[in-house]
């Protein structure tokens, strides 16, 4: 049993019932064994009122409790037509309160669906709500979102499961320290906190960056019990099954959105005061064995990056209804004073290095993009100065726009150059150590993998952060490839393959990147208005000749929506985030001919405290370098975090009943895991001959549906695999840095790069199968990793001999018994039919 476990909210099913003064929520766990009320107050028009007596309830108790409630509060006593108290409607959760100009609203979530599984804990998209006005009649005047109910989706797997691994002292010492300063929250559960068979329920606080619906639950966070707080995320969440030879593999993909700073695409642009970007999106792939569900005891890897707009005061007029308005520097920031504030909060979450890929273009006829890079290359050069050089920022410009036009260079070349460098600083985590195979069989590169290496797996430390204008569809390719590169180190470090490199065009990549690319859509909705125009494909330069028309479409459709659609849009998110409170007497939402003064803070009150311009991070970050000050053991941490002590058979720890539900009918077809994307069922050919490994590079026109069936298709697709397996390695480190550099300072085209898309050989018939079968077979030098002598010694033939000769002989002694079973019984059978039988 694990010393720790991440608790789990007893409120995951909601009722409102409705009286005429009060209403009553109702909140139960799954298997309705435990219940919370909440009492919220009619009668006030423009307060909320919300009592919570922070009692557990049984089943029996509830029933009584809404027994009296119907009872008292009917119009004469004893009258059965009218009843007192009345259901209004069930829910999931509640996303907050929201006031207007008049009364609260409270906002449930009515309608949810299963998107993940991580470790037995789920994730739910939220997919529809209801907002419901809480005073009553006579005293008024006259949407994809993400939430788990124990998994904190605002924080990386990495923090999570680090958390998880607190030593076992300074979860004894926070549980007396909580116990002390609250009643209810810590209160005692009867276990001694020396020893004993409990375990340490952890509940950390969120991280406000990417939590949406703070403001909306501001106004009771203080005053009910946390169960009833449920944090939403948006941006995007997917997961599919990679199926190893029948081992589930997940692969899932989260993005989450900042709130701080959120918008449409040209309405948020650059930074505001406080360092936070526009378009700032998380995104996180986390990879398990789906066989061993438990924190404590299953195998996890997680990666880490980033995308956000440029970290400068700038912005673009749409007022001009021009295509691609110009780039216009607002304020002058000659000591990179908001860049400064943005890199802070990197370091502090991520550690170090920060790595920074600029996508933006450098040259051009006419000044447009590259005045973001030259103003972010002198913001970064002033910082860099003042940080130790084994933590200094890393610059890497690189225009993606001008490799995509030419038709000699490869672009996704160049980028699995780039990522191999960056994922080889930061590193990535998993939860275990490194596996005896790559003792066994050490590989170059992962000898030279960065990150952060303790007893009990590695560490990401730093992150790469990509950007190009938008954030959208170059930033997506990008990303997908360092992403492609790290899924190689994850499924290398979990022991599933046996060198850290993924070809195109096998299973594996298919289903990541139709995750990316979902992905990317889904982020391209919600900031630009459209899907993606650009695709992996369209880099690739195998997509469909009907997907030049789509993209043509796209950019109609996401030129349509930033002009005419984008206003009402941002309006509607800067009312959900808090930003705007609506006042009597003061100007409505629409009227307001600029939002610019409710992100910018400092437009409205001057700040009491100037930061240093030389010591610009926050102290103690470097102290700890490049270990991310978040996930380092101190007191101001340990403030974050909740703990609690529970005997190890409590519902609050128990994902074992959470995760299987035995308590409720289930059936195979509403399973999650048999409905989510499958590499088998979904991407690997019906009939793949003798290789189904997700690995097996395929034909590019080669789909779920395809057939391998003949004879020389089996052989063609032994040979694509043992071409992938001997493809050559990428270009070195230097050859990259030094062709980036060539990049930014001249326009000529790199006419030797080698592509990497999979294009498998033909092979011809040659009517001799005896090569075919000379291919396949391996050394054991190449299977294994390690040369087997010929002949054995004589002390093994010896005891092998020996244990060849007790096998044979009691497969005698048990061959003989058996035969003498069977012909005793038999005996016994002729005597039974010479009695019957006279």
């Amino acid at each position: 049993m694990p010393a720790a476990a991440p608790l789990i909210s007893s409120v995951q099913k909601l009722v409102l019932y409705e009286t005429r003064a009060r209403y009553f929520l109702v909140g139960s766990n799954p298997a309705e064994t435990k219940y919370r009320v909440l009492k919220i107050d009619r009668t006030e028009p423009k307060d909320l009122v919300i009592i919570d007596d922070k009692h557990v309830y049984t089943q029996q108790e509830v029933r009584e409790l809404l027994g009296r409630l119907d009872l008292g509060n009917r119009t004469k006593i004893g009258q059965k037509g009218s009843s007192g108290l009345s259901r209004a409607v069930s829910a999931f959760g509640v996303v907050g309160f929201v006031r207007f100009l008049e009364g609260y609203y409270i906002v449930l979530i009515t309608k949810r669906r299963k998107m993940a599984d991580i470790g037995g804990h789920a994730i739910y998209k939220i997919e529809d709500t209801n907002m419901i006005y809480i005073p009553n009649d006579s005293v008024r005047v006259t949407h994809p979102d993400e939430a788990s109910y124990s998994y904190d989706l605002s924080h990386s797997l990495q923090y999570n499961l680090t958390v998880l691994r607190m030593p076992l002292e300074t979860l004894k010492t926070e549980t007396i320290q909580t116990r002390q300063e609250s009643f209810d929250i810590f209160e005692d559960e009867g276990l001694s906190t020396q020893g004993g068979s409990g375990v340490f329920g952890i509940c950390s606080k969120p991280y406000e960056k990417y939590v949406w619906n703070g403001k909306l639950l501001e106004a009771v966070k203080n005053t009910v019990h946390r169960d009833w707080l449920l944090y939403i995320i948006h941006g995007f969440c997917g997961q599919s099954k990679l199926l190893i030879y029948g081992r589930p593999i997940y692969v899932t993909l989260i993005a989450r959105r900042s709130s701080k700073f959120a918008g449409t695409r040209f309405l948020k642009r650059g930074a505001n005061c406080e360092g936070d970007v526009a378009n700032e999106v998380e995104t996180e792939q986390i990879l398990y064995d789906a066989s061993v569900m438990s924190f404590s005891a299953g195998s996890y890897s997680s990666y880490v990056q980033v995308r956000g707009s440029v970290p400068l005061y700038w912005s673009q007029d749409i007022s001009t209804m021009m295509p691609k308005p110009p780039i216009t520097l607002d304020q002058a920031d000659p000591f990179a004073h908001v860049a400064a504030l943005h890199f802070d909060q990197m370091l502090q979450r991520f550690g170090s290095p920060i790595i920074i890929l600029n996508l933006v273009k450098e040259r051009e006829k006419r000044k447009h993009e590259r005045i973001l890079s030259e103003e972010l290359v002198a913001a970064v050069t002033y910082l860099n100065q003042f940080l130790p050089p084994e933590h200094a920022i890393i610059y890497i410009p690189w225009d993606m726009a001008k490799y995509t036009k030419s038709k000699l260079c490869n672009v996704l070349d160049r980028l699995n150059v780039i990522a191999e460098s960056v994922v080889k600083k930061t590193g990535f985590f998993v939860n275990r150590p490194d596996s005896y195979c790559s003792i066994l069989r050490p590989d170059e590169k992962w000898n030279e993998l960065g990150g952060y290496v303790v007893s009990t797996g590695r560490l990401q430390t730093g992150v790469l952060r990509t950007n190009c204008v938008d954030c959208l569809d170059r930033t997506n390719t990008a990303q997908f490839m360092v992403g492609k590169c790290a899924l190689a180190y994850q499924l290398y470090s979990l022991g599933l393959i046996d060198k850290p490199n993924l070809q195109f065009d096998t299973d594996a990549v298919r289903l990541f990147e139709e995750l990316y690319e979902d992905h990317g859509d889904t982020l391209s909705l919600q900031y630009g208005g459209s899907q993606l125009v650009h695709r992996v494909k369209t880099y690739r330069k195998i997509a469909p000749w009907t997907q030049h028309s789509k993209d043509i479409m796209q950019t109609l459709s996401r030129y349509y929506s930033n002009a005419f659609s984008d206003a009402d849009r941002q309006d509607s998110i800067n009312l959900f985030l808090g930003v705007f409170k609506p006042t009597e007497g003061k100007p409505h939402l629409w009227e307001l001919p600029t939002d610019f003064y409710l992100h910018h803070k400092n437009t409205l009150s001057l700040s009491q405290t100037r930061r240093s311009y030389t010591y610009w991070w926050t102290a103690g970050v470097l102290k700890h370098l490049p270990l991310p000050f978040d996930e380092v053991t101190c007191a101001e941490n340990r403030r974050k975090l909740t703990v609690k002590k529970f005997h190890k058979y409590e519902e609050e720890i128990d994902i074992h009943n959470e995760f299987f539900r035995p308590y409720e009918l289930s059936s195979f077809d509403e399973t999650f895991c048999l409905a989510m994307t499958n590499s088998t069922r979904d991407f690997m050919p019906k009939n793949v001959g003798i290789d189904p490994s997700p690995f097996t590079v395929r034909k590019p026109d080669e789909t779920g549906k395809s057939v391998l069936g003949n004879k020389s298709n089996r052989e063609e697709t032994v040979l694509q695999r043992k071409t992938a397996a001997s493809a050559p390695p990428p270009p070195s480190e230097e050859a990259v840095s030094s062709s980036s550099e060539d990049d930014s300072g001249t326009d000529k085209e790199d006419e030797g790069a080698v592509s990497q898309r999979s294009t498998p050989v033909k092979v011809t018939d040659t009517g001799d199968n005896t090569k075919i079968t000379e291919n396949v077979v391996q050394s054991t030098k190449d299977v294994y990793g390690v040369n087997l002598s010929d002949v054995p010694s004589e002390d093994d033939l010896t005891i092998y001999t020996r244990f060849v000769q007790l096998g044979q002989s009691q497969y005698k002694q048990d061959k003989s018994s058996q035969q003498f079973c069977s012909k005793h019984h038999l005996e016994r059978v002729i005597n039974l039919d010479t009695r019957l039988w006279p």
